[in-house]
C-alpha cells in the first residue's frame, strides 16, 4: 500500500521547503567563509584574527552539519507528502532545536529572553529556533492539518 500523500498547508510548506533551509544555508555560509564574524557574534567578544586552525575546522565541521540540516529538510521533505516522513523528521529536528537552545545557555540566561540584548546571531539561534520549535510542535499536534491530538484522543475513545 503506498503512502498517503497530503496537500499541507502553505505555512508549513513555505517554512519548512523554503524559509528554514535557506537560514541553515546561511549559517553555513558564515560558519565555513566568515569564521572570525560568526565566532565574534556568538560569543558577543572579539575573536581572535586568525581563527585558531581548530577552532575553523570545528566551524567547518558545523557548515557541513547546517548543509546536512537544510538539504534534509529542504529535499527529504520535498520528495514526499507522507506524513509520517515529515513527523519522523520534524521530530529529530524539535530534538535538535532544543540541543541548539541549550548550546548558548553558556552566555547566560539572558540570552534566551532579553531581546534588546541580542544580535544577528541571537535572533538566529534563539528567536528563529524558537519559531522553528514552536511549528514543529504545531504539526506534530495536527494543528492545520485535520488531525490534531484531541481528535485523534476522541476517535481512539470512540472506537
Amino acid at each position: 500500500m503506498a503512502p498517503r500523500q497530503t496537500v499541507l498547508p502553505l505555512a508549513y510548506r513555505a517554512f519548512f521547503l523554503i524559509i528554514e533551509p535557506i537560514s541553515a544555508l546561511v549559517g553555513a555560509f558564515y560558519a565555513h567563509f566568515r569564521q572570525d564574524e560568526y565566532l565574534a557574534m556568538t560569543t558577543h567578544l572579539a575573536s581572535s584574527s586568525p581563527v585558531p586552525l581548530g577552532t575553523s575546522v570545528v566551524l567547518s565541521q558545523l557548515a557541513n552539519l547546517y548543509l546536512l540540516f537544510a538539504l534534509n529538510e529542504a529535499l527529504v521533505l520535498r520528495a514526499t507528502g507522507d506524513l509520517r516522513v515529515w513527523r519522523t523528521v520534524l521530530f529529530g529536528l524539535l530534538l535538535a532545536d532544543f540541543g541548539h537552545l541549550y548550546s548558548v545557555c553558556g552566555l547566560g540566561s539572558w540570552v534566551y529572553w532579553d531581546a534588546s540584548r541580542w544580535n544577528a546571531m541571537d535572533w538566529g539561534n534563539v528567536a528563529f529556533v524558537y519559531l522553528g520549535a514552536t511549528m514543529r510542535i504545531a504539526f506534530l499536534s495536527g494543528v492545520g492539518l485535520g488531525t490534531s491530538v484531541s481528535a485523534k484522543n476522541k476517535a481512539k475513545k470512540a472506537a
